[in-house]
């Protein structure tokens, strides 16, 4: 078996390539990483996802009613919560848990809305109602 020998000058080239290499490698991946916005290094971490109930209240001619009474309530602690409507009959809840169930109605003038539904079995995470305040209570 023979060695073959290279020449100072080939040795010279093939030690400048692989410096120029092992410089080069850590800057091209820096570069690429940095310049993709996408790139995460690990699992995106996410805080809970909260749900959110946006609305119009119609009064029997269908014309906005503001100032109705929206009623939220959560079935299992019972608790409610009110949102008096703008001018353009509008309403918003947010902040609602994703594993609970909503009820949701409106009111005005001593009429009422049919109610509505938010199942915890929905994985929706926002909402919109239209509530027909049209019969008596």
């Amino acid at each position: 078996m023979t060695k073959k020998r290279m020449s100072s000058r080939a040795a010279a080239r093939a030690a400048l390539l692989a410096a120029s290499f092992v410089i080069m490698l850590p800057l091209a991946t820096a570069q690429t990483i940095g310049s993709d916005s996408s790139y995460q290094a690990g699992p995106v971490k996410r805080g809970p996802v909260e749900r959110t109930v946006d609305g119009k209240v119609l009064g029997k001619d269908d014309a906005a009613l503001a100032g109705a009474v929206v009623y939220l309530k959560d079935t299992k602690s019972m608790t409610i919560k009110t949102y008096l409507t703008d001018d353009a009959g509008h309403f918003h809840f947010g902040q609602l848990g994703q594993n609970t169930d909503y009820e949701l109605w409106a009111e005005s003038d001593n009429q009422r809305s049919k109610s509505r539904g938010i199942s915890s079995f929905d994985s929706k995470n926002s909402y919109y109602f239209t509530l027909k305040v049209d019969k008596a209570k």
